[in-house]
């Protein structure tokens, strides 16, 4: 069997639900129905706690693409 190594020299990074959406501009309420949907990974320290890592959270916003306008 091959032992997989881990990076353990890069800090994980979390935030609150409330941080994330005012980072985001979406309400907790979202983050919340993306959470119970399975759509955002979430950690949870004690009964209340929930944490989120930010690049987990920025993968729910897609870019819109913009239209080209021609003269």
């Amino acid at each position: 069997m091959s032992k997989r190594r881990i990076d353990t020299t890069t800090k994980r990074r979390f935030e609150s639900l409330s941080e994330a959406a005012e980072r985001t501009g979406l309400s907790t309420y979202t983050l919340r129905r993306r959470i119970a949907e399975g759509k955002l990974p979430a950690y949870r320290s004690g009964r209340r706690v929930i944490r989120v890592e930010p690049d987990d959270v920025d993968k729910l916003l897609t870019r819109i693409p913009t239209a080209s306008w021609h003269s």
